[in-house]
């Protein structure tokens, strides 16, 4: 069965207690969960901790120092047998019941839940809090269950259990990182926008790098044509090739500055400490946008919500123009030379 490479080493510990997280979600999913699943971490300390979640995100997931290892789980799917008859089950995943029943079924000694009306054990359970931040709602389910947590924790270190050995060629260290990729239509900024950013971004001295998660080569394609060759002063706008998440987490981190959609770059950037221009659509920032305090970073939204998975950019985010995007990033702060320091740490 799909296991990290940690795997091995916590199985070589058979009489430690296990904790199962659920969590089969995205990027951007497993960011937002970065304090919980550290407070998990102090609070059960002596248990091998198991995420279950797409096997993708297991060298994130090790980053946070939080995880021994990731099984690789699809959402809502059965639990692979090797996280069967935990200790602790907790369900980061949703607020049920259908999350609830998953963990469940591999019958966990102790759930660790919102409480759904149709799963009965969960009726003491704290209620699910609608209004919340995502990063939020997850440290107040572990804290109504007496496990402190602090929604702070969000920022990505070097991990006990090994840090990639990768990170952008020198020339892109302190640029501008382009990311016009996002899971649905609906949050996707057009390409020529794009290109125009590159191109103002390009022509005041700044190197610039577009980025593309998987199947979005074209896209990235695209914004570089659009940009156009000249380039400027700060030399050709590039694509930055196929890229991992650990490559794309150490570009992030490298960066001066990035300016991306609704999506998990947005969340790489948070947890890396590089300032950032975030572009909202469909969905209110106010549950998914930078927590409040973190003022390196701008938040553009039109203030309209519609349907995030929709086949077309959606109107809102269409009402944001190239020059308030430029606009915004000429009001970031310049990374501190602590924040020039942190890239080292991904590498």
């Amino acid at each position: 069965m799909p296991l990290d490479g940690d795997v091995l080493a916590v199985n070589g510990l058979p009489d430690r207690p296990v904790l199962v997280v659920l969590r089969a979600l995205g990027l951007g999913d497993l960011l937002t969960a970065v304090p919980a699943l550290r407070a998990l971490a102090h609070a059960f300390p002596d248990h091998r901790r198991l995420l279950a979640a797409p096997a993708v995100l297991g060298p994130l997931a090790r980053l946070t120092g939080a995880v021994h290892a990731t099984v690789d789980t699809a959402p809502l799917a059965p639990l692979q047998p090797s996280l069967w008859g935990a200790d602790v089950a907790v369900n980061l995943h949703g607020r049920g019941p259908q999350s609830h029943r998953v963990l469940l079924a591999a019958r966990p000694r102790r759930l660790i839940a919102f409480a759904h009306p149709a799963v009965r054990c969960t009726r003491t359970s704290p209620p699910w809090p609608a209004e919340d931040h995502e990063v939020v709602r997850w440290c107040r389910l572990l804290a109504a269950h007496g496990i402190a947590a602090d929604p702070e924790r969000l920022d990505l270190e070097a991990s006990p259990l090994g840090p990639p050995a990768v990170g952008p060629a020198p020339e892109w260290r302190n640029a501008t990182i382009l990311h016009p990729g996002a899971a649905s239509p609906a949050r996707r900024w057009p390409a020529e926008r794009w290109g125009a950013v590159a191109r103002s971004e390009a022509e005041q001295g700044r190197r610039v790098l577009v980025t593309a998660g998987p199947g979005e080569e074209g896209l990235a394609a695209s914004v570089v044509r659009a940009a156009g060759t000249a380039g400027g002063p700060g030399g050709p706008v590039n694509p930055a090739g196929p890229t991992d998440l650990l490559h794309l987490a150490a570009l992030v981190a490298a960066a001066e500055r990035v300016v991306c959609g609704d999506t998990g770059v947005a969340h790489l950037a948070t947890a890396s400490g590089t300032p950032s221009v975030v572009l909202f659509g469909p969905t209110s920032p106010d549950g998914w946008g930078p927590p409040p305090g973190r003022t390196i970073h701008r938040v553009l939204w039109a203030g309209r919500q519609g349907d995030p998975h929709a086949a077309e950019p959606d109107p809102g985010l269409l009402r944001i123009g190239v020059d308030v995007v430029v606009e915004a990033l000429a009001a970031l702060p310049a990374r501190g030379a602590a924040a020039r320091r942190r890239p080292e740490a991904l590498r």
